[in-house]
């Protein structure tokens, strides 16, 4: 099965992975496609969506999203996260622009990453982020282990990054949202065989394609009723037609991040 995680690449790091493969977002062994956005979205911005967070580097060069559960707790993707450390990651809150310098700034002093891990392919896609400095913003409300009917096949969600925005193009400067509607776990098992790990995954897009997430979107949200139910992880491509997104399954990971928000 080919699957992309949707973390940002280094220039360098991303030639080597498509010249290695095609197709998921930040370093899946599989395969790797051109990069793709929010792709289909429009501009947002983060007074309209105050928890969504920038995971940076030290340079403050964004290379996934996040979604500030807590003042100082941010949840993300696994996959973002691995071959960090604390000193490596920054977060920025408050700041709709990558090249801006509003916002708030925070190093990272610890990182929980879900100890069942292993690739984003396989599931368990989910991390923790403590902060050093508060964040001053709303925070959002996550699903609880028991909301598993907040996945009913063609329910709209809703999906936020600063990814790339079209085949083979450049990411957005400007915080990008979308809507698409979940997929059925049925139908996104035909998509991805035995890739798709129900318990675990959860697809949304649409059967045409056209809208999805894609490298730089990785660790975001997928809102459903603007609670924080997704974590944007991996996919085919990004908005390639019979290809959903594949998020994390946060309702199955619920009581894991509760207790890093409350250690």
């Amino acid at each position: 099965m080919f699957g992309i995680d949707r973390a940002r690449k280094t220039a360098a790091a991303a030639i080597a992975t498509a010249a290695a493969a095609t197709t998921a977002l930040l370093g899946a062994p599989s395969a790797v496609a051109a990069p793709q956005p929010i792709v289909g979205g429009s501009t947002t911005t983060t007074t309209a969506y105050p928890f969504m967070m920038q995971i940076t580097d030290a340079s403050q060069n964004q290379f996934c999203g996040g979604t500030l559960v807590a003042a100082n707790k941010v949840v993300t993707a696994a996959h973002c996260m691995v071959g960090e450390t604390t000193s490596s990651v920054r977060v920025v809150g408050g700041r709709t622009y990558l090249n801006g310098t509003n916002g708030t700034v925070s190093r990272v002093s610890k990182i929980w990453i879900n100890p069942d891990y292993t690739d984003a392919t396989n599931g368990d896609d989910v991390a923790v982020l403590t902060l050093s400095t508060s964040m001053p913003y709303t925070k959002a409300s996550y699903v609880s282990s028991s909301q598993t009917s907040v996945y009913a096949a063609g329910t709209t969600a809703r999906i936020l990054g600063w990814g790339t925005t079209s085949e083979n193009g450049g990411s957005s400067n400007q915080l990008r949202t979308a809507t698409v509607p979940i997929v059925s776990d049925s139908s996104c098992k035909s998509s991805y065989g035995s890739g798709f790990v129900a318990s675990d995954m959860v697809c949304a897009g649409y059967s045409s394609g056209g809208v999805d997430t894609c490298q730089g979107d990785s660790g975001g949200p997928l809102l459903i009723g603007g609670v924080l139910a997704g974590i944007t992880s991996w996919g085919e491509g990004c908005a390639e037609a019979g290809h959903p997104g594949v998020y994390t399954r946060l309702t199955t990971f619920s009581n894991l991040v509760t207790a890093q928000v409350n250690s």
